[in-house]
């Protein structure tokens, strides 16, 4: 009889072993996914509808840590106005990081 119990508590014990070692694999998985997947994919999307909807008259900040005003806006680049000397720097649309001034404060 007590043999009879060993092997039934046996046979059940791989199975919620393996249960018990994957799932906290599992749910280390979806958080890392959840915290990190998410809001990086979320971010993307929002930088780049922001650089679909940039037009003339905004001004923006390129990653060199450029602040211009957008004169024309071309398929792939822009050409900005940088102040003090009315300068005109063409940079690659990608470059561009955020919108600076009005434009900001008003989206929030």
């Amino acid at each position: 009889m007590l043999s009879l119990i060993y092997l039934q508590a046996a046979a059940s014990s791989p199975a919620n072993s393996f249960l018990s070692g994957i799932l906290p694999i599992v749910l280390m998985v979806a958080i890392f996914y959840f915290l990190v997947f998410m809001p990086m994919r979320r971010q993307q999307r929002n930088q780049k509808e922001m650089l679909k909807s940039l037009q003339n008259g905004q001004t923006v900040l390129t990653s060199g840590g450029i602040i211009g005003t957008i004169v024309t806006v071309n398929e792939d680049s822009l050409i900005l106005r940088v102040k003090p000397d009315n300068l005109k720097l063409q940079v690659a649309r990608t470059a561009v990081t955020s919108l600076v001034g009005g434009d900001d404060v008003a989206k929030k």
